[in-house]
């Protein structure tokens, strides 16, 4: 990156800042009604999680012969989605993919919204909520739970930064265009830490975001791993595998990605950013999910077979309740809708179009989130001691919170970026003027 100006005292004058800031300055007229019905969904989430606090899990479905469900899959899935939020940037950031440039704003705030949801679960789950602290004031290491929790907020820590970091030039941006002395101005010039566009500074914040980019991803990948190990480190027929670890971050970047086409896709439409954000972006990130889905693919293959062969009485069980018994609908809803069409719309070339595109993406978050359900409940309600299976009925407690978890991360990002700029202004500006020279070469 080269120097800019010592300061930005100019008007918004710029396409890309017009576009940026449009949620900033004229969200339209949908906000406000879009954000109380979505609002009001979350406050009845909270209503229910009080009513299930004081009544009990057994509101949400749960039971002796069904103790894992709806909480514990929610869970896995919004984290999952938020490490394919921050693969998107940090690998193409790595990679130098210079066409990130427009979505990785969109990328890295959803990867913080929904690790932000998806982290709630862990105290929604729990019987005891109020005895979360424990984790912190008596730890017990051989417990898989503290390697979830210390994962889990290293990886937070690490994502705020990632946002935060490419964030800083544009906070300058929008302090500058407010009056000297203003709150605003006051607020803004905090968040942007004195920027002012100097070679110095642009170097130091170009090594931050290199760092950051670095360290995120053997963030994301222990954080996922450890929800696997939480899993498949019991004794339990259908968690006991040695190809978790792997299996459950193939499925948190297939999920993710598939997440980030949608997000784009929505911003793109809902704020008219079709300059900048194009087919061709859509095309790019789907390319990029379907080819996590192969991988995906093969490792549902690799769990069937090696559990399938060894055929244990247990492990049968659970197979044959998967594929053949009460669970198998959505098992061959998961395989077909889940993989198998998604993959096919994004190989197919007379398929290549951005709305089979939107509808693969949509397929494979709702396909992704039920293959959760699948890993988590026919193991929790398999038999321990006689032949009868457990049994968990997701009633309205559980339903009402993972509604309202979905929204949540819409929610989240529209009401953050009435605060922050939509696109990386300083990026795409920057991407703009290297294709500007490239055009100019003779």
């Amino acid at each position: 990156m080269t120097g800019l100006a010592a300061t930005h005292e100019l008007a918004w004058s710029s396409d890309v800042e017009e576009a940026a800031i449009r949620p900033m300055w004229h969200p339209g007229r949908l906000f406000w009604p879009i954000v109380a019905v979505l609002g009001l969904i979350v406050l009845g989430a909270f209503v229910a999680f009080g009513y299930q606090f004081l009544e009990g899990l057994w509101v949400a479905g749960y039971s002796d012969r069904s103790f894992y469900g709806i909480y514990e899959a929610n869970l896995v899935a919004f984290i999952g989605v938020s490490y394919g939020g921050a693969l998107v940037s940090a690998v193409l950031r790595l990679t130098g993919a210079h066409w990130r440039a427009p979505i990785t704003r969109m990328a890295e705030v959803m990867a913080l919204v929904s690790l932000l949801v998806g982290a709630s679960f862990a105290i929604v789950h729990l019987g005891r909520p109020d005895r979360i602290l424990n984790l912190i004031t008596s730890p017990n290491p051989s417990s898989p739970i503290l390697w979830d929790f210390t994962a889990i907020t290293t990886y937070l820590l690490a994502t705020v930064m990632f946002v935060y970091l490419p964030l800083v030039p544009d906070l300058a941006r929008v302090r500058d265009r407010f009056p000297a002395g203003s709150v605003r101005r006051r607020i803004y010039g905090l968040a942007a830490i004195s920027w002012a566009d100097v070679p110095e500074q642009r170097r130091r914040l170009e090594w931050a975001v290199g760092i950051i980019a670095v360290l995120i991803i053997p963030l994301a990948v222990s954080v996922h791993s450890v929800l696997a190990w939480t899993f498949s480190m019991t004794t339990r027929p259908g968690w006991h595998s040695t190809i978790f670890g792997p299996y459950f971050v193939v499925g948190a970047l297939y999920s993710g990605v598939a997440l980030v086409v949608l997000i784009v896709a929505a911003f793109r439409r809902a704020y008219h950013l079709e300059r900048f954000v194009g087919p061709r972006h859509l095309l790019l990130l789907s390319r990029i999910m379907a080819a996590l889905g192969l991988v995906y693919l093969y490792f549902t293959f690799a769990e069937l077979l090696t559990g399938g062969y060894a055929r244990t009485k247990d492990e049968v069980s659970v197979l044959s309740a998967l594929l053949e018994g009460p669970f198998a609908p959505a098992f061959w809803a998961f395989m077909v809708g889940g993989l198998f069409v998604p993959i096919a719309l994004v190989a197919l070339p007379t398929r290549r179009r951005s709305g089979a595109l939107i509808a693969a993406a949509a397929l494979v978050v709702v396909g992704m989130w039920l293959k959760r359900l699948l890993i988590v409940l026919p193991t929790a309600t398999a038999p321990l001691i006689d032949d009868t299976w457990g049994a968990i009925s997701i009633t309205w407690v559980p339903a009402l919170i993972t509604l309202a978890a979905t929204v949540a991360i819409p929610l989240g990002m529209i009401v953050l970026f009435r605060f922050v700029p939509l696109l990386a202004i300083d990026e795409v500006e920057q991407e703009q003027a290297r294709w500007a020279a490239q055009e100019a070469r003779p």
